[in-house]
């Protein structure tokens, strides 16, 4: 990358940066996976302070478009976004363009066409309100959360816990076997079959851990100790098994899944940085006596899974 950034056009030097950088992953001078230079070689290229060019890198990384590993430098992370909004409406016009085209060989109009598809439409949507999900997983602060995330257009997802299931409790099961659908994760999806029978059908979705959060773990100084509180040890392998991928296997993360009091404020006392689960965050604060940072450790659904979920959703059928 060259060139310098201009002093006096009004528009701020970390925005020339940023700027630059999209510029050349949209050109695919930086493809994705590629390393970026680092600060002190960028601002020496377009002459501008490393603070300008530090800036500059943390918004690329909050858009999700660089992430940064501690040790190993600064990577980009995907394409631009909007040129993949680009492609998606692009394809979705041919879709309609398809459509419509067959629609005026069956001698519709577009008028009657346009009817058609908006009647369609609101049907589809009147039948999202009456559809019953059941989204299955192993500790109750996965669950909960990923159900409000899988939430959408008037969708509402119960969650259920395993271990609820394993101990008959009859509500959950009744409300299992009367889902309209049944979702989980990829890591629970054989165990889910075996519970409810290889007829049933269920669909597996995929999580990641949010960058943000890796990033911020990424960016813990060496020698800082570490400490994860959640509510269950399944939740602490999967977060170890995703900073292991994440090549942050160095880490020596001490676990708590405590809900006594003196525990935790013994175990905060002996942690630098704090990694909570969803939903126990305000619950650390009142514990931590020192300034310590407190990090939340979020998986999501991806992209893909979503738009499977919706996908199936269109699919189910009322009587």
């Amino acid at each position: 990358m060259t060139g310098l950034v201009i002093r006096k056009n009004g528009i701020p030097l970390y925005v020339q940066v940023k700027e630059k950088i999209l510029a050349d992953i949209r050109s695919q001078i930086f493809k994705a996976g590629d390393k970026v230079p680092t600060e002190r070689i960028l601002s020496e290229q377009l002459g501008v302070s490393r603070n300008t060019v530090s800036q500059a890198y943390r918004e690329l990384e909050s858009d999700g478009v660089l992430t940064s590993m501690q040790g190993r430098g600064t990577f980009v992370c995907a394409r631009d976004q909007t040129v993949k909004l680009t492609n998606r409406r692009d394809l979705l016009k041919k879709v309609i363009d398809v459509a419509l085209e067959e629609s005026l060989q069956l001698g519709f109009t577009i008028d009657e066409f346009l009817e058609l598809a908006k009647t369609q439409a609101e049907h589809k949507a009147a039948s999202l309100h009456k559809a019953q999900v059941a989204f299955l997983e192993c500790n109750r602060e996965q669950v909960e959360y990923f159900s409000r995330k899988l939430e959408f257009g008037g969708v509402h997802i119960r969650p259920v816990i395993l271990d609820d299931l394993k101990d008959q409790n009859r509500d959950e099961w009744h409300y299992v076997e009367t889902a309209d659908l049944v979702v989980t994760t990829f890591f629970h999806l054989d165990e889910v079959q075996e519970l409810l029978g290889r007829s049933r059908e269920v669909l597996a979705i995929s999580l990641d851990p949010e960058l943000e959060t890796i990033v911020r773990i990424a960016r813990v100084p060496s020698g800082y100790r570490t400490g994860l509180i959640c509510r269950s040890e399944n939740f602490a392998v999967k977060v170890k098994m995703a900073l292991v991928e994440a090549g942050l296997d160095e880490l020596n993360v001490q676990v708590s899944t405590s809900n006594v009091s003196q525990e935790l404020a013994d175990f905060l006392q002996l942690t630098d940085v704090v990694v909570v689960s969803p939903g126990r965050r305000k619950e650390i604060e009142t514990y931590c006596k020192r300034r310590q940072e407190i990090i939340d450790f979020v998986f999501k659904p991806d992209a893909a899974s979503v738009n499977l979920l919706r996908a199936a959703l269109a699919d189910v059928r009322h009587g």
